[in-house]
């Protein structure tokens, strides 16, 4: 359900399971969400839609994630658009890529969904 002021995220994630997981926990938590199954998709949909916050898969099917990330930061003000990268990439030297790239949050999977939302909420203004 949308409510009239909700944040909009975009779920970058080529997973249907966990993209539908992702969804309607989020939604259910009063978020408007999108998706996008691949970075390029993504990367489209960031450059004509306003978004507050992209959750990113890393290991995409066409670019990768931390590429996205990187794009994502070039298409927007820096920093305008939190990124939070939530990936089965749990080696601490996938982390601190991910941040060298511009991540803001970095979660891995298997994720606790009550942590995500946290971790949503500080990310969020």
């Amino acid at each position: 359900m949308r409510t009239p002021n909700a944040k909009q995220i975009l779920i970058v994630e080529d997973d249907t399971d966990v993209t539908f997981m992702l969804k309607t926990r989020l939604e259910s938590a009063g978020y408007h969400v999108r998706t996008a199954p691949s970075g390029k998709a993504a990367l489209s949909f960031a450059a004509e839609e306003p978004l507050e916050l992209v959750i990113l898969d890393l290991g995409l099917p066409d670019i990768s994630g931390y590429e996205v990330c990187r794009q994502l930061r070039q298409l927007t003000s820096p920093w305008q658009v939190p990124v939070l990268m939530l990936t089965g990439m749990n080696q601490p030297v996938d982390q601190l890529r991910g941040f060298a790239f511009g991540a803001d949050a970095y979660l891995t999977k298997p994720f606790d969904s009550d942590e995500l939302l946290k971790t949503i909420d500080l990310l969020l203004p």
